[in-house]
């Protein structure tokens, strides 16, 4: 079965920026698109309803997911685009879903004045459990938003891209997750910004004087480490022009204000298979919340 760009579509203004943004993704990975829909049918005594009968029920699993896949063919006349309806708990659905899929996009409501996601159960239960990357796209989110501005200082899907932000952790430096950040920044022709975030020493808790040696010595090794984990990435793409940005205080800050000037934010989810079951991370889970970029969650052993 061929790969896809798959996006999850419900009808909402969030989902549908999500599609777009898939549209977009498909072309430049030269894949398919599909639009998945997951109706979730109501209980009996509600079906029965007024507002909630057959004709409602049949418009919600039929007529918005196939006036959304002809609006796509229209925008994006290069990008074959499928339709496929199911039922069930989108949050059980969809995971399934994500395992014939090169990557799985999901809408999430932007924060009404405050920049980033609020991304619902719905969301992270895909997130933690899809054994794709699971891109965020928030809604009201535009193709010129990952661009830089044209030369007269106008918004521009014409221009450059932004680059893209990778969270990198030295401790953990997984291929999957670096494989997808270099391929994603290599697709747009643009640079790849590599951040990475490392403790300061105990002492600064307890308001201690600083000891700028040890500090000196601690960012030198650490970004030593960025540069070790890079190297062989460098080498296999020659043509992504790499930032390295090893900073102090905590990663998840760093992300967020990388996020501003990103096209795209890659961070990684770490597969366990325990009885305590699958979760995000703190860093993930704080990117996917305040982020202003779309973020693409990695899954990885």
């Amino acid at each position: 079965m061929p790969r896809t760009v798959t996006v999850g579509l419900d009808g909402s203004q969030e989902s549908r920026a999500a599609a777009e943004w898939a549209a977009r993704e498909a072309k430049l990975r030269g894949l398919p698109l599909k639009v998945v829909h997951v109706w979730q049918p109501v209980p009996e005594p509600m079906a029965q309803a007024p507002l909630l009968g057959a004709e409602t029920q049949q418009h919600w699993s039929e007529e918005i997911p196939r006036e959304a896949a002809a609006g796509i063919r229209i925008r994006h006349p290069e990008v074959d685009v499928v339709m496929e309806q199911l039922s069930g708990r989108p949050a059980e659905v969809l995971p399934g879903v994500a395992k014939d899929a090169e990557v799985l996009v999901l809408g999430s409501r932007g924060m009404s004045g405050v920049g980033g996601f609020m991304v619902g159960s719905v969301g992270l239960a895909v997130v933690a459990h899809a054994e794709c990357p699971v891109v965020l796209v928030r809604a009201g989110e535009q193709a010129a938003d990952e661009h830089t501005m044209d030369p007269a200082g106008i918004p521009s899907a014409a221009a450059p891209f932004r680059p893209v932000v990778l969270g990198l952790d030295v401790t953990n430096p997984d291929d999957a997750l670096i494989g997808f950040a270099f391929e994603a920044a290599l697709l747009r022709g643009t640079s790849l910004r590599v951040v990475h975030g490392w403790n300061e020493p105990p002492y600064i808790a307890y308001g201690m004087p600083p000891d700028l040696e040890m500090n000196a010595r601690i960012a030198a090794e650490e970004a030593a480490a960025v540069a070790e984990a890079l190297r062989p990435w460098r080498q296999k793409f020659p043509a992504v022009d790499v930032v390295e940005d090893s900073l102090s205080g905590k990663a998840a800050n760093h992300l967020v204000d990388a996020s501003r000037e990103a096209s795209l934010v890659v961070v990684g989810r770490r597969v366990r298979r325990s009885p305590v079951g699958a979760h995000i991370g703190p860093v993930t889970h704080a990117v996917l919340h305040h982020a202003t970029a779309p973020v693409a969650v990695v899954p990885h052993d």
